[in-house]
């Protein structure tokens, strides 16, 4: 039997053999063969323990030594500018080696993100490896976010997350000083532990769980949002100056005004409504939109740029901002404050008496808003019943922007963009983060004229710089696809309604749908199923047009402050008019479509985070309401149970299948409905239902509910439940599951996706 390698020789063949470190290359390489594989596996087990070799799946590694390609975690830039990264894994002696980030063709990655790189060994410098980044692999990885429980071994982490049952085992020496019963913040560490659960080691502490304020604080972590800012950022927004009049056109003449929430925590738009002078346009209006020109002070390849592109926009929780840009810029320079000059990108748009579009003409200007006035007392200024501060305005503001308004009413009409008017909700806070009341907000006019003139503005945007052949990112909504739509259609049928067939679909079909249902038991089912119908919007480099608006162009301008999609079309104006040196760079152009895939992902990341955040107030809300009943109507049916939204607070939560009867429900998920097998008992979307709160979790945000009384299913009386104490149910005129099955086996009708 050959005799085997020593220890050294195996480090050393490692080192020279970096991709070929597996128990069969090495045994290969040493001529070990038959039995003695078998203490060939023996001697390597025993150099991982000692620390000499880590084990990488199948293969092995010099643990003092950073493989070719690894995984880095950036750690931030120093005083010179260079961005520098540490080893996610290390398991050598001492600190890990600090890596220097070679710069490349793209934007810079920021801190905390994570790269997958190609090191090169640095002799004679502070650093120990020179790395080029490969491809960027996220954020980090996802953290568990749970409460801490204490035991003998160290605790346990149950996991916030609804629907997530599995628990973490915390070894004595991770729990990172964590208290019984508080919100920790961990990562996994390893293989399973004792009892099969995996391990996890505490890397943060956010506190007593049950506080109101650490509800957003949850998701903020849950979701990996970035809530501080770099001091290098900080720093670098400090250092900036108002923008002057010089290269701009000075527009503080004109009475914009800034039209937002009560609560607004910044002001990134003003608006201006005159009749158009021109006899060749009688009845028309020109308008203006004025947005804050935040390209002026974030410039390409800054730390603000890089910061901003990493948020990807902002996220709004009832109780805090976490912004894109810093408080310096958001909440100052950028924000059109009344009274203040501030440098904007502005749109002089003409419309026709019709509200079509004559004309528009995009400008560098430098304006000072009229004033900054909420929709509220707009409205009711518009209403007859103006206060001090809106009736100095009313004859040369108010007035003339409704009746601009009036006329793209017409042009809207027309268009027949699809007509979803889905109610927001807002939730009321007191000064101690404490659910105070929750409700939906009110839809006023003033709300739809905003609206409106920033998809015109939008609009301008985006075929302004079509026309200049310039590189944007377009806001980009596709039309339903053939199983979503053909499943709406077959909702429509089995509620005795109707939806165009054989035809290129647009949203005007929808609306007659949506037409056909008002004020019908059907109503708010058809309303729901058509919601679930659409496709997510999302941005491209490329032009795919907005079902949704019925629109073949369109562009997001309206809110840099919010949005770096925004900011990305302020900078291809800027370039197209040669405003000057602060527009696309060539880093921007190249790396056009990366740059929309990740912010359409920051853009849902935030979404979901908000939800959550809101689930969670709501349960806080209802927490002590256990046992209440309340009425609602059923949002969504899966096999395991069915989705229930109560019409006072929007809250939602799920009746299990289980509570719905003692039968076997059978499920249809072209119509998206269950149905008992014995009684056919029908549960479907938009179905009313009277419930009670069986259960309400804070920390989650879960809602568990027991069904009371269903009513109207597909327009016919609908039994109680048969669950505890339920009487049996009168068994209605039962749906043919196999119908749907067999209407959903047939060759779909094929889209073509046409690219406007």
């Amino acid at each position: 039997m050959k005799a085997l390698p020593t220890k050294e020789e195996i480090l050393a063949w490692i080192a020279e053999h970096p991709t070929e470190t597996n128990k069969r290359d090495i045994a290969r390489a040493f001529g070990v063969k038959g039995q003695a594989k078998v203490e060939l596996k023996r001697l390597l087990r025993e150099m991982e323990d000692e620390g000499l070799l880590e084990r990488r799946r199948k293969s092995y590694r010099d643990a003092s030594r950073l493989p070719p390609v690894t995984v880095l975690e950036v750690t931030g830039a120093d005083a010179d500018g260079d961005l520098f990264a540490r080893p996610l894994e290390w398991h050598g002696e001492g600190e890990p080696p600090r890596v220097l980030i070679a710069p490349g063709p793209g934007p810079a990655p920021g801190k905390g993100d994570r790269v997958l790189a190609r090191l090169t060994p640095a002799k004679g410098e502070d650093h120990a490896y020179v790395a080029k980044v490969i491809r960027r692999i996220g954020q980090g990885p996802k953290r568990i976010l749970g409460i801490f429980r204490k035991s003998a071994e160290g605790g346990r982490l149950v996991p916030i997350d609804k629907g997530v049952d599995r628990e973490w085992l915390v070894p004595r020496d991770a729990t990172h000083g964590a208290r019984d019963g508080e919100l920790v913040e961990a990562e996994a560490s390893g293989r399973a532990g004792a009892y099969g659960l995996p391990r996890a080691r505490v890397v943060a502490r956010l506190g007593d769980p049950s506080q109101p304020k650490a509800f957003s604080l949850i998701a903020i972590h849950q979701y990996g949002i970035p809530d501080e800012f770099p001091p290098e950022v900080l720093e670098e927004a400090e250092r900036l100056k108002p923008a002057g009049l010089k290269g701009r056109e000075d527009l503080r003449d004109l009475p914009l005004i800034t039209i937002d929430p009560a609560d607004a925590r910044d002001h990134d738009d003003a608006v201006f409504a005159e009749p158009d002078d021109d006899p060749k346009n009688p009845g028309g209006h020109v308008i203006w939109v004025a947005i804050a020109d935040v390209a002026y002070y974030v410039r390409p390849g800054t730390a603000l740029d890089r910061e901003a592109r990493r948020r990807g926009n902002s996220t709004y929780f009832p109780d805090r901002v976490v912004p894109m840009l810093p408080e310096r810029l958001s909440g100052d320079l950028c924000s059109l404050h009344e009274g203040v000059p501030r440098a904007c990108i502005a749109v002089r748009m003409v419309i026709d008496a019709k509200g079509h579009k004559r004309s528009h003409r995009f400008v560098r200007g430098l304006m000072r808003s009229a004033a900054s006035l909420a929709y509220e007392e707009v409205q009711a200024a518009a209403d007859g019943k103006p206060d001090d501060r809106t009736g100095p305005l009313m004859e040369r503001v108010i007035a003339p922007l409704y009746a601009a308004y009036e006329c793209a009413k017409k042009a809207r009409a027309e268009r027949q963009p699809l007509d979803l008017d889905l109610p927001e909700r807002k939730i009321v806070l007191d000064e101690e983060g404490r659910v105070v009341s929750v409700g939906f907000r009110d839809r006023l006019e003033a709300h739809r004229l905003i609206e409106e003139f920033m998809i015109l503005a939008n609009v301008c945007a985006a075929e302004e710089l079509f026309a200049r052949r310039r590189p944007l990112l377009y806001r980009v909504h596709e039309e339903p696809s053939p199983e979503k739509l053909e499943a709406l259609r077959e909702i429509a049928e089995a509620s005795g309604l109707t939806l165009a067939k054989g035809q290129v679909l647009h949203t005007r079909h929808l609306n007659q749908l949506l037409e056909q249902a008002e004020g019908t038991p059907h109503d708010e089912l058809i309303n729901m199923a058509t919601l679930r119908a659409m496709m997510q919007a999302y941005y491209h480099p490329e032009n795919f047009g907005h079902f949704g608006l019925a629109l073949r162009s369109y562009a997001h301008f309206t809110s840099p402050i919010r949005r770096y999609a925004d900011l990305i079309v302020h900078r291809a104006l800027i370039s197209a008019h040669g405003w000057g040196k602060d527009g696309l760079s060539e880093a921007d152009i190249e790396h056009l479509e990366e740059t929309a895939k990740h912010i359409s992902e920051t853009e849902r990341r935030s979404m979901a985070a908000e939800r959550d955040t809101a689930d969670r107030y709501l349960a806080a809300f209802l927490a002590d309401r256990v046992g209440a009943e309340f009425t609602g109507r059923i949002t969504g049916v899966q096999r395991f149970g069915v989705f229930v939204r109560l019409d006072d607070t929007g809250a939602e939560g799920i009746i299990p299948v289980r509570a719905l009867g003692r039968e076997y429900f059978h499920y249809d998920p072209h119509l998206q409905a269950l149905t008992g097998s014995e009684s056919g008992a029908v549960f479907e979307i938009g179905q009313k239902v009277t419930v009670k709160l069986v259960e309400a979790a804070p920390v989650s945000g879960g809602l568990l509910f027991e069904l009371v009384e269903a009513g109207a299913a597909g327009g016919r009386p609908a039994p109680r439940a048969r669950g505890k104490g339920g009487r049996k149910a009168k068994a209605p005129v039962g749906r043919k599951p196999a119908k749907a099955a067999r209407k959903g086996a047939k060759v779909r009708r094929k889209v073509t996706r046409t690219r406007r």
